[in-house]
């Protein structure tokens, strides 16, 4: 681990969180008191980075019966000792409340944390802290018999596993060029993915402290020519299916806790067996793939509905997703029951374009292949305004952060190539499914008159328009609600 500048007269402490804790001091491992809960003390502490209350600690690690807050001083004045330098502490309690000074510290936890978020982090550090955090967390702390702890542990061990999963993402888009390396770095993701869907931290929750919160299923299927597709399925197996196709801008793990789709992808899997898939190219299917086409996006959808098993569903299509619906729908009509399609469109830009708006839009693709993957999300930010022009600084910054973990900029262009020349037109007329298209009222990207249009030219489908200015809606803002109350109605009807 680098290091780190001394603070005051107290020397900097390395501590190893991953496995069983361990301390070193100038390079000397120190011995770590025996008791599991003095142990474990310390790692809430230091991962909690913030003052915690006695009462807190008290009630989260001791039962009443064994004296909680004696033995809370004890293993305070343990841990004083052992993090002791002359006259100071790490260790800052008064009456009320104890912390950690995070300043005089270093972890394998930081280091984890600062190369997920670091583009300019280099392969040889990336694999280390890989390597140095494979062990569980806090592995020698567990608690079986203290729940409220039990659950603190789960939670933070999947939030260990998730910047686990983002720097291997991270290191896969900065590999690209190596395509080794960068199949490594894409299956570890995938792996550390499939982990939280598996064991999501909140699962241990004890039931009647907490609402239950469905699990997804993370599987994969690979295409023709190689390419492997991740999809997901939450909700009960006899419930109804519900299948949305992909869109660029998807990632099965962060979309399932993203402040934009999460609450409507939980509300619908409650009464449906809900479906999704990563398109190629971005999210947790291969990034490294020989065709991001049109013709490819409509493919991988009849291969992942096969690999779960649907003879006859209902589609939701999300902005181009729509026209990919719409294709499948016209060539397979016997399986599809209904159509939902939000923010569609059914021609791209280039068909219709023309000379003046084609090299404003190539250059548009210009700045795409230039700034995606930058530090300075000003590019992007720029771009996910256009999305969603309603969203808060902190929804945008979120936002932003998600484009760049869900593809490359490489594929981002691919992707843009590719939307630029769909055209479904004349599909429009042959579809016999019952369909209702959703628009938002006030979007710029894709305006209203696109969503009418589309409604118009399909035979007897349904229009509702809803009251935002965002191409992705919020989970918060009541036009999600309409929405949702809009598509279960229609899937009853």
């Amino acid at each position: 681990m680098a290091a780190s500048a001394r603070t005051g007269d107290l020397r900097v402490l390395s501590i190893k969180l991953f496995g069983n804790i361990a301390i070193t001091k100038d390079g000397q491992s120190l011995a770590l008191p025996p008791s599991r809960k003095t142990r474990a003390l310390l790692g809430l502490l230091l991962l909690s980075g913030k003052p915690l209350r006695r009462e807190h600690l008290c009630s989260i690690l001791w039962d009443l019966p064994d004296d909680p807050r004696g033995a809370l001083r004890w293993s305070l004045s343990k841990l004083k000792m052992l993090l002791q330098d002359g006259e100071k502490s790490a260790i800052v309690a008064d009456r009320s409340s104890v912390a950690i000074d995070a300043s005089v510290l270093r972890t394998d936890l930081s280091e984890l944390r600062d190369l997920a978020e670091d583009t300019a982090g280099q392969s040889g550090e990336a694999e280390a802290i890989w390597q140095a955090t494979s062990e569980p967390l806090l592995a020698d702390c567990e608690l079986p018999n203290q729940s409220e702890f039990a659950v603190w542990l789960a939670t933070q061990r999947a939030e260990t596993s998730s910047l686990r999963a983002a720097l291997a993402t991270r290191m896969a888009s900065l590999l690209q060029d190596d395509d080794a390396q960068a199949q490594l770095w894409q299956a570890r993701a995938a792996e550390e993915m499939q982990h939280i869907a598996a064991d999501p931290g909140a699962a241990v929750t004890p039931t009647d402290q907490r609402t239950e919160l469905p699990r997804q299923t993370i599987r994969f299927v690979r295409a023709s020519d190689g390419t492997s597709l991740a999809w997901a399925s939450v909700g009960s197996e006899d419930a109804p299916p519900l299948v949305k196709t992909a869109n660029w801008l998807n990632h099965l793990e962060l979309d399932w806790d993203a402040p934009i789709w999460s609450p409507l992808f939980r509300e619908l899997s409650a009464s449906n067996r809900l479906l999704r898939y990563d398109e190629r190219g971005c999210g947790l299917s291969d990034w490294n793939v020989p065709s991001i086409d049109f013709e490819s996006f409509v493919t991988d959808l009849e291969l992942v509905v096969d690999a779960a098993g649907l003879e006859r569903f209902p589609l939701l299509g999300i902005s181009q997703g729509a026209a990919v619906s719409i294709e499948y729908a016209a060539r397979h009509p016997d399986r599809v029951s209904k159509l939902i399609l939000f923010g569609g469109y059914p021609v791209g830009w280039r068909p219709v374009a023309s000379e003046l708006e084609v090299r404003e839009r190539e250059a548009v693709m210009t700045l795409t292949e230039t700034g995606w993957g930058r530090d300075n999300p000003v590019y992007r930010h720029m771009f996910s305004g256009t999305f969603m022009p309603g969203a808060s600084a902190e929804e945008l910054a979120w936002f932003d952060e998600f484009q760049r973990q869900t593809t490359s900029p490489a594929n981002a262009v691919r992707f843009l190539e590719a939307f630029s020349n769909i055209d479904v037109r004349h599909r429009l007329a042959e579809l016999k499914v019952p369909t209702l298209v959703v628009h938002s009222l006030h979007e710029k990207r894709i305006p209203v008159t696109t969503g009418r249009s589309l409604a118009a030219q399909i035979p007897d489908a349904e229009f509702l328009g809803l009251d935002s200015p965002n191409h992705l809606l919020l989970g918060r803002e009541p036009a999600a609600r309409v929405m949702l109350d809009a598509i279960r109605n229609f899937l009853k009807s």
